[in-house]
């Protein structure tokens, strides 16, 4: 007999919730919804709104942003406080398991077929298994890991996305400068995030000799800042725009390896998050795998390494999916 299991992917902007059926191994989607976080006072809340008090679950995995300790999560930029246990009681005492939103999007992309991925870098003579890194540029910088042990992948948490900056040639070193008389500790989530690339425009342009176009101007005022640049730069309107997604990769392409290096990810470096798939084509322009490789004397071992994007924005949804599965 089939199991219901309840999924979700909760953010500081929206919640993903998915009920699931679990039978011989395999998940069957059975609907799913997306409701804005700021509107609700608690993700049990959540949880009633998409359950409506008529479906049975036998379990459920919530991925969360922000570490999850002892059962329980703060998220920063949400007012929540979440616990296993009062998840657990809101939904008919079914178990419930949390963890970190980048361990829901690790499980998830180990899960995600092949048209939903896109190698950036193919491996020379990669294991039959081993780790797997996961970082996520989007509303800030997620990192993960998978660990290869006893025949299965388990998740392992991270906050190294608020680690210390580490910049590369002079440019770098200036505009580490330029963020640090701004924000005092500069992390790679500065950088590498919605607001990441806005800073790095903004540095760029004080720097450059072009001026800001008005109409870039006119749809910084109308939205989101690094949605226009990255518009302005993959259409090649606008020269700092383009150095500015083209420095956000190089950025990108380094941590993807220091993270690579940190767990050893011999299975492979997942892209996830919202901007990678966004701005592919300048990814897949160079500067991302020239930077990532750019270890020196370890250079032999990151060939070994592949290096792919995740396409589909639902993979943390499906990997909590797949954990609550675990559970059965």
């Amino acid at each position: 007999m089939a199991a219901v299991i309840l999924a979700a992917d909760a953010g500081g902007t929206k919640t993903h919730l998915g009920l699931y059926k679990a039978a011989g191994g395999s998940l069957e989607l059975i609907r799913s919804s997306r409701y804005p976080s700021a509107d609700f006072p608690s993700l049990e809340g959540v949880c009633a709104k998409f359950l409506g008090g008529s479906a049975k679950i036998d379990a459920a995995c919530f991925g969360v942003p922000g570490p999850v300790i002892d059962g329980r999560a703060h998220p920063t930029n949400l007012p929540w406080t979440i616990s296993e246990s009062n998840l657990s009681t809101a939904i008919g005492g079914a178990p419930v398991t949390l963890i970190n939103d980048l361990c829901a999007t690790a499980y998830g992309a180990i899960h995600l077929p092949s048209e939903e991925i896109v190698v950036l870098h193919p491996a020379r003579n990669p294991p039959a298994h081993g780790n797997i890194a996961v970082i996520a540029a989007g509303t800030g910088l997620g990192e993960a890991a998978l660990v290869w042990e006893s025949g299965s992948y388990h998740a392992v948490a991270s906050e190294g996305g608020h680690s210390d900056f580490a910049p590369q040639g002079d440019e770098q070193i200036e505009l580490l400068r330029y963020l640090e008389a701004e924000f005092g500790h500069v992390s790679w989530e500065r950088l590498l995030s919605g607001k990441g690339l806005a800073n790095i425009h903004s540095f760029l342009r004080k720097r450059s000799d072009e001026p800001e176009p008005p109409w870039l101007s006119e749809q910084f005022g109308e939205g989101d800042p690094a949605a226009a640049i990255s518009v302005a730069a993959l259409s090649n309107r606008d020269p700092v725009c383009v150095r500015a997604l083209t420095m956000f990769c190089e950025i990108y392409g380094a941590e993807a390896a220091n993270l690579a290096l940190k767990v050893l990810a011999l299975g492979g470096v997942y892209l996830g998050g919202g901007v990678a798939p966004k701005i592919l084509p300048m990814l897949q322009k160079g500067a991302f795998v020239k930077a990532f490789m750019a270890k020196g004397r370890l250079e032999p071992l990151l060939e070994r390494i592949e290096v792919r994007v995740a396409l589909n924005p639902a993979a943390a949804l499906l990997g909590a999916a797949h954990r609550a599965a675990e559970m059965l």
